[in-house]
């Protein structure tokens, strides 16, 4: 606002030209300050940010909130492919929960903690420096440099001890998925600060059950992800779709390489090294994290966390258990399942898709688990955590169990491996085939047609509100079980409950027309026609657990060999974890397909070399036959408590 009387001065430049002077219009100042200085003195907390060096001379960006006024306070770290800004900007704030409130934080129990928050990106992704390499392997065959995760976490932890005087000099690193992957890098020679380490939905071994392949089979949906993460250093290149269906469109490429190929995905290395490794050879089984740590003592206290319904990484954690607890003399390891999805035990765990819990399950993990072990292993003097080895939400009586191991169930009971057969008349029954009865089911297997595995329109992968993708392993199953593609063997309703905890396996006598063949396997619970409290779940049909076996591999990980054909072969596999109820008046169901798509690539059902380039004239329909005749049973393996 100008006084009355004042006129505001204007600058004339005369400019020398030839043949005289000519005038420029004045400038007009610049608002913006240099550099503008927020002003924090009404937060509660204080931000920091560093770029920590690494040995070899690489800076890595770190965002560091304190409390203010903290003294003596423990540091929980994250370390991140993600974004460590956005990790710590989840909203303009005063307050440190709401800009923590998402993933991948533990917000309510961070701020009642009083813990140091701090969030780094690891090299080569946003602020960081270096080059990116997806889940960089430790260094030896696989990576000649004199850097990994395990040194860049253990430089980073030596910087914070030193630089944080608010800090109690004990660390704590957890996170989820890929950043649930780098605490079991940290745990690989650790630095002594660091004092408790919580994998949460860690990515292990992407080939046998993680983010990439299932036993062989290729997630073909997740080759959005491997072109945003490695595309550009900040996620800048988006994938681009072509259809509103993924259906569609992986459907019209054909196989998942040439996708990859109309996309430019030659480019990203880490895609190059994908389809060069179809099999589970040196390459896939050197980064298998429960192998690495299989080999190393155990000297961090541990807790893995794992999500019953993860859609994205539901081998890690118990195969990573498997691997550790038997060594572990010091009771250092302790594992925590719940009814999540992935990443699910950080947010509001009351129901999952159409499921209710009658509880907040994440809220209580946090409270009654997570804070409870941080506590005892961050603090100077912590509290003893009354923790049990195991803490397992069961799913179907909606309870908790404290459980002195897994697969144990506790209380002087005992895990029995109990087949379930597959039978005449498409019936599951616990007694063997007999003789004279129908000795297979059949169906046909079209690549041209294949099963999708949820109701279309499928949707790419997505977290926002518009995609339902983190709760599909909730999925009603009827879509599937109706198909003629698709054989759904039941049993009667059950008179009493049915227990299971541990792994189910699958054993199938089956053959095929072609020269290679998948096969699907899923164990459902099947609802009463009516469930009076609930109308929706009325019939409902929601798999406890589920996987996809390649039958090229059926006899070796790590050499294809094309399948006989019209022979009855055996296939075993395992399918994940299970803590689940059947309760009386439900069924038993086993669902088995050749096809599960687009979550998982095509089989030609004729033997290639490779798969990822097949071409069009090798996919072909094959006639599959599950057989249930004495001397070629299949069954399902239920881990039943008795």
């Amino acid at each position: 606002m100008l006084r009355s009387g004042f006129l505001p001065m204007a600058t004339l430049t005369l400019t020398l030209v030839p043949g005289g002077l000519q005038a420029q219009a004045p400038s007009q100042p610049n608002e913006m300050p240099a550099a503008f200085k927020v002003a924090t003195d009404s937060w509660d907390y204080l931000r920091r940010e560093e770029m920590i060096p690494m040995r070899d001379g690489t800076r890595l960006r770190t965002i560091i909130l304190i409390p203010k006024g903290a003294k003596e306070a423990p540091i929980l770290l994250t370390r991140t492919p993600y974004n460590a800004a956005e990790l710590t900007g989840h909203a303009h704030s005063a307050h440190l929960e709401p800009i923590l409130q998402g993933y991948d934080n533990v917000a309510d129990l961070i701020v009642e903690g009083g813990y140091i928050r701090v969030v780094q990106d690891i090299r080569g992704k946003y602020g960081s420096e270096g080059e990116y390499v997806m889940n960089r392997p430790l260094q030896g065959p696989l990576n000649p440099s004199a850097v990994d995760h395990s040194t860049d976490t253990y430089d980073t932890i030596d910087w914070l001890v030193k630089h944080l005087p608010e800090s109690n000099g004990r660390v704590g690193i957890l996170g989820i998925s890929y950043d649930g992957f780098l605490p079991l890098m940290a745990l690989v020679n650790p630095h002594p600060a660091l004092k408790a380490a919580v994998p949460m939905n860690p990515m292990v071994d992407g080939w046998r059950g993680d983010d990439w392949f299932h036993n062989g089979a290729f997630r073909a949906q997740n080759l959005t992800y491997i072109y945003e993460q490695q595309a550009t250093r900040g996620n800048d290149a988006k994938w681009w779709s072509s259809h509103y269906d993924d259906y569609d469109m992986f459907l019209q490429a054909g196989s998942t390489g040439e996708l990859a190929r109309r996309r430019g995905m030659e480019q990203l290395g880490f895609w190059r090294k994908v389809a060069e490794h179809p099999a589970y050879d040196s390459f896939w089984q050197q980064q298998a994290m429960d192998r690495v740590l299989a080999e190393r003592p155990l000297t961090v206290p541990t807790l893995l966390v794992h999500s019953l319904y993860d859609a994205e990484d539901i081998y890690g954690a118990i195969a990573v258990w498997k691997a550790l607890k038997p060594k572990d003399s010091g009771n250092l390891l302790h594992l925590a399942m719940g009814p999540w999805n992935h990443g699910g035990e950080i947010g509001d765990g009351s129901s999952l898709g159409p499921l209710k819990f009658s509880q907040d399950t994440g809220l209580q993990f946090r409270q009654n688990v997570l804070r409870a072990f941080l506590e005892e292993h961050l603090r100077e003097k912590g509290p003893k955590a009354d923790l049990a080895p195991v803490t397992a939400f069961e799913t179907g009586t909606n309870a908790w169990r404290r459980l002195p191991g897994w697969p144990v169930a506790g209380g002087g009971t005992a895990i029995a491996a109990t087949p379930f057969y597959l039978g005449a008349g498409l019936k599951v029954r616990v007694t063997p085939p007999k003789a004279g009865e129908a000795p297979f089911e059949a169906y046909v297997s079209n690549p041209a047609k294949p099963v999708p595995f949820r109701a279309r329109p499928i949707l790419p992968v997505g977290y926002d509100a518009l995609h339902t993708w983190p709760q599909w392993l909730t999925d009603d199953q009827r879509e599937a079980s109706g198909r003629t593609d698709v054989l759904a063997f039941i049993s009667e309703p059950l008179s009493a409950p049915l227990r299971i905890s541990g792994e189910p396996v699958a054993n199938l006598v089956a053959a095929t027309s072609g020269t290679d063949a998948d096969w699907v396997v899923k164990v459902i619970d099947v609802y009463p026609d009516e469930v009076a409290a609930q109308p929706a779940m009325g019939g409902f049909q929601l798999m406890v657990s589920a996987d996809i076996f390649r039958g090229r591999y059926r006899e070796s990980l790590d050499a294809p060999k094309a399948l006989k054909a019209d022979a009855p072969l055996v296939y075993r596999f395992a399918l994940p974890t299970a803590n689940h109820v059947f309760l009386p008046g439900h069924r038993v169901m086993v669902q088995i397909q050749s096809s599960w798509f687009p979550l998982y690539d095509r089989n030609p059902q004729t033997f290639v070399p490779n798969i990822f380039f097949a071409k069009p004239e090798d996919y072909r329909p094959a006639t599959q036959r599950i057989y249930h005749a004495p001397g070629q049973a299949s069954f399902v393996e239920l881990p039943v408590v008795k």
